[in-house]
C-alpha cells in the first residue's frame, strides 16, 4: 500500500467547482472541474440547489482518479473552501430547507437599510470590523426572519457553502472561525458575539448557528456514504477550510516574509487584503470592509473589495472593438488585451481622471453606493484612445490605493494575483499607485492551494502554518519590482483629485439613477 503522499483542496466557486491535488510539499499534480449552476429570479434572489452543489463537489473529487494513480490510497487528507457569505439552510435529517441564498443575492436590501439605521450597527461593526450588506448571512437571515419565517421555523442549521460541503463529506455541522466571527461574532477572540446576534435581531434564532471548528487543529473523517460518492477510502481526514477569499489570499501570499505585505486580486473585481495582528486593525468611520480571520493565531486580514476591476479595461476595450466592426475589421479581445502595454507605454501618465465604477452594482469599497457609476474627468481636445486606456488603467490604482488607505497606512509590499498581475504594464501602474514593490505568485490555483494547506498542518506535515508558507507559498513568489519614483510622484498628485471626484459624485450618480428610472417607466407605458 502506498504511503498517503496527497492533499486535496476543494475549491467551491459560485458557478465552478474545483478538486486540485498537491504532494505534500505543495506541487500541484492535477485538478479536476465541474461547473456549478444557479438561478437568479425576478425579485433579486440568486439561488443554487444544495444537492446539486454536493453531487458537482463529488463529481469534481472523483475526477481526479483520472490524473492521479492510485488516489484513493494516497490520499492524506482533504480540505474544502468555497464561495463566502449566502444562507444554506438544513433541516431534519440533514435535508436542505429550499435553496441557498447566494451571496449574489439582493433580497435583503430593505433589512440592511433598516438594521444600519439601528443604534447597535456601530457596536455590531466594532466586534465584526465588516461593514453590512446584502451578501451575508446574518443580514440574510435577518430578512427570512422578518419575511419568509417559515424558512427558519423549518431548519435545524444556517450553514455556508464550504459548511454544507462539510457536513455531506463528515456528517458534522459547523463553520470555521472566519465566516462566523464576520457575520456573527468577534474578530479579536473568533467566537460569537451576544452583541452582535442582537444588532441583527436574531437573539431568538441564535440556535441556527453551528459549532465553530478551526481546520488546522481538528478533522473529522471521511463518512462511509461520502466516500462512495467520491471515491475516497471512508476516515480519511478531512479540514474545514476558511472562507475562499483568505485561502486565496494565504495561497498567493498574503501572510509572510518581512515588512507590511498586503495581497490583491485584480481580476474582473478587486479585492485587497492585508495580514495584521488583531491588535492592529484598523476601524474606518465608514463602517466599510471585512475583517476577516487568517488560520494563523491572533493574525486577522483587512479587506476592501471593489465590484470591479479589470471589467473596467474590458469595457474601455470593447469600445475599440466596436469601434473597428463598423468598419469592417476585426479585433478580438486577446489582440486588443496585448496592445494595453503599448499604449500604456505611449502616454503621458497622471493627465486624465476616471473613477472605475463600470459596475451597474455600484461599488462597496471602500465605500458602499449601488448608484456609483464609472466616469472620466479632466479630458480635452488633445485626449485620444490610448490616453483614456491609460486613464482606466490609473483609475484601478487610485482605487486600490483608496481601499488600502481605508485600513490604514500603505502597505511596502504588494502581492498580486488576477488578470491584471500578467501586465507589466499594469503592474507597474498598481505598485506606484501605492507606492509598493510588487511580487506575483505562480501558484495557479490559490484558493484550493489555501484550503490544502489548513489540512497539511492539521495532520502534522507541517508544525504550523509559517512553516507551510514557507514551502508552499514564498518559493512561487517572483523578484520584487520596485516602484517608478516618477510615477508614483504623479499619483501622489492625482489621488486627491481622484478622492475629490469620488466624494463629489453622489448627487450626480443619484440624479441620473433616477433620469434612468424615469426613463425605464416611460418605455413601459
Amino acid at each position: 500500500m502506498s504511503n498517503p503522499d496527497v492533499i486535496i483542496g476543494i475549491d467551491a466557486g459560485t458557478s465552478v467547482i474545483k478538486a486540485v491535488a498537491f504532494d505534500l510539499a505543495g506541487r500541484q499534480l492535477a485538478v479536476s472541474a465541474t461547473p456549478n449552476r444557479y438561478q437568479t429570479r425576478g425579485d433579486g434572489g440568486v439561488t443554487q440547489p444544495l444537492i446539486q452543489t454536493w453531487d458537482d463537489c463529488a463529481a469534481a473529487i472523483r475526477g481526479l482518479r483520472d490524473h492521479v494513480p492510485r488516489l484513493a490510497t494516497r490520499t492524506a487528507a482533504l480540505s474544502v473552501t468555497a464561495q463566502g457569505d449566502g444562507t444554506w439552510l438544513v433541516g431534519h435529517d440533514n435535508a436542505p430547507v429550499g435553496d441557498a441564498w447566494l451571496w449574489l443575492d439582493a433580497r435583503a436590501a430593505p433589512t440592511v437599510s433598516r438594521l444600519a439605521a439601528r443604534p447597535l450597527n456601530r457596536a455590531r461593526f466594532e466586534a465584526t470590523g465588516t461593514g453590512l450588506n446584502t451578501c451575508q448571512q446574518g443580514s440574510q437571515m435577518a430578512h427570512m426572519d422578518r419575511h419568509h419565517p417559515e424558512l427558519l421555523d423549518r431548519a435545524e442549521v444556517a450553514l455556508h457553502c464550504k459548511d454544507w460541503l462539510y457536513l455531506n463529506l463528515t456528517g458534522i455541522r459547523a463553520t470555521d472561525p472566519s465566516e462566523a466571527s464576520f457575520t456573527f461574532g468577534n474578530f479579536r477572540n473568533r467566537q460569537y458575539d451576544d452583541t452582535v446576534i442582537d444588532a441583527l435581531g436574531l437573539s431568538h434564532r441564535r440556535a441556527l448557528l453551528p459549532e465553530i471548528v478551526d481546520g488546522t487543529e481538528a478533522t473529522h473523517p471521511l463518512t462511509a456514504e461520502a466516500a462512495t460518492a467520491t471515491g475516497l477510502r471512508a476516515g480519511t481526514p478531512v479540514s474545514l477550510g476558511f472562507v475562499d477569499m483568505v485561502m486565496t489570499a494565504l495561497g498567493a501570499g498574503v501572510h509572510g516574509g518581512a515588512g507590511d505585505v498586503a495581497c490583491s486580486t485584480v481580476g474582473s473585481t478587486g479585492v485587497h487584503m492585508r495580514a495584521v495582528p488583531f491588535q492592529n486593525v484598523h476601524l474606518n468611520a465608514e463602517g466599510t470592509g471585512y475583517v476577516i480571520c487568517l488560520p494563523v493565531p491572533g493574525i486577522v486580514t483587512q479587506v476592501q473589495t471593489n465590484m470591479a476591476a479589470t471589467l473596467n479595461v474590458d469595457w474601455v476595450l470593447s469600445l475599440a472593438a466596436d469601434a473597428l466592426r463598423d468598419f469592417g475589421h476585426e479585433a478580438s479581445h486577446r489582440d486588443l488585451v496585448a496592445r494595453v502595454d503599448q499604449w500604456l507605454s505611449a502616454t503621458q501618465p497622471g493627465l486624465t481622471g476616471f473613477l472605475p465604477y463600470i459596475s451597474e452594482a455600484g461599488e462597496r469599497g471602500p465605500f458602499v453606493n449601488a448608484e456609483a457609476r464609472a466616469g472620466f474627468f479632466g479630458l480635452s481636445m488633445a485626449t485620444r484612445y490610448p490616453d483614456l486606456v491609460r486613464a482606466v488603467s490609473e483609475g484601478l490604482g487610485m482605487a486600490m490605493r483608496d481601499c488600502y488607505a481605508a485600513m490604514g497606512s500603505l502597505p511596502g509590499e504588494l502581492r498580486l494575483t488576477g488578470g491584471a498581475a500578467r501586465s507589466k504594464g499594469l503592474r507597474g501602474i498598481l505598485g506606484s499607485a501605492i507606492n509598493a514593490r510588487v511580487r506575483t505568485s505562480a501558484r495557479e490555483e490559490a484558493g484550493a492551494a489555501g484550503a490544502a494547506m489548513m489540512a497539511a498542518v492539521a495532520i502534522g506535515a507541517y508544525p504550523n502554518m509559517n512553516a507551510c508558507i514557507a514551502e508552499w507559498v514564498t518559493p512561487l513568489l517572483s523578484a520584487p519590482e520596485s516602484p517608478d519614483p516618477t510615477l508614483v510622484a504623479t499619483y501622489d498628485r492625482l489621488f486627491p483629485a481622484f478622492l475629490a471626484a469620488r466624494r463629489a459624485s453622489p448627487p450626480v450618480w443619484e440624479a441620473l439613477a433616477r433620469a434612468r428610472e424615469a426613463a425605464a417607466h416611460s418605455g413601459d407605458k
